[in-house]
């Protein structure tokens, strides 16, 4: 009796195994978007980012903090386009837990420049009790930090053309790709069906709706509109170097293609007198 129960066991572990594993590969490859940042001379839209950043600001930060980026990054060269004045608006108008004080406590006070985003729970206990045990991650790196991969032979020509936009291609089809599950699959409570989350199963529920975000400057006010902003935005805020970086890259490879140069002619006139 204990062998047969142990090949039933084996059995039900294998075809549970199989069937998530089947799941698994049925997942989609995110299909790619058309990104102002894209390619080696790619540059970000500055109306997007402030669009995307008003999205995180109205829908996506009451779940989700960006504890890596400053206030002062809202201002700074290569960013969103806002004054300092701008930025340190936007910094008051958080609440910044700081001390102590001179009696030893804690305190609340308005955000400055320097300050960080903040979390929207005071740690990740609190943040997974208030979502049933899962917990929303942080969005300071998500765009670097997520991806899919495109397999054999299309990396190598992803490496050719510097294709860096897997991120914002990932949560761009995340947020938008929530569906009916199949008629087959049963879902626990607190649990979303999402088309290109690997396993489908996401505790977190469709964010966006549309209309749910005004924007001012006649925009769509769509879903699709609110999660290509967002992603964009989402990319600054992983890599708000990227300008500067491609353009120093590019001036790099200018130097080096002169100093190839420069080093050939002068090795020729250095050896032609001798045969």
């Amino acid at each position: 009796m204990r062998k047969i129960a142990l090949i039933l066991f084996a059995g039900a572990a294998l075809a549970t195994s199989s069937a998530f594993a089947q799941e698994q590969q049925e997942t989609p490859i995110p299909p790619r978007q058309s990104w102002s940042f894209a390619g080696p001379f790619g540059t970000f839209d500055r109306a997007q980012i402030q669009r995307g950043f008003h999205v995180y600001r109205d829908v996506c930060s009451a779940c989700h903090g960006m504890k890596y980026l400053s206030f002062r990054n809202l201002a700074q060269p290569g960013g969103p386009g806002y004054t300092e004045a701008q930025a340190k608006q936007v910094a008051s108008e958080y609440r910044i837990n700081d001390g102590p004080n001179d009696k030893g406590e804690m305190f609340d006070r308005p955000g400055r420049l320097s300050d960080y985003f903040p979390s929207p729970d005071p740690n990740e206990q609190a943040a997974r009790a208030r979502f049933n045990g899962a917990l929303p991650p942080d969005l300071s790196v998500i765009a670097k930090a997520r991806g899919a991969e495109a397999g054999f032979p299309a990396f190598v020509f992803d490496a050719f053309r510097q294709y860096q936009e897997a991120g914002p291609d990932y949560i761009f089809s995340y947020v938008t790709g929530y569906e009916n599950p199949p008629a087959d699959v049963k879902l626990a409570d607190g649990q979303f069906w999402n088309k290109y989350f690997p396993g489908h199963r996401t505790a977190m529920r469709p964010p966006l709706q549309n209309g749910q975000v005004e924007y001012t400057d006649g925009t769509p006010a769509t879903v699709e509109q609110y999660a290509r902003d967002v992603s964009a935005f989402l990319m600054w805020v992983a890599e708000p170097n990227l300008e500067a970086r491609k353009r120093i890259g590019f001036q790099v490879m200018i130097f080096l293609i002169i100093f190839a140069g420069l080093a050939y002619f002068t090795k020729k006139k250095v050896w032609s007198g001798l045969h």
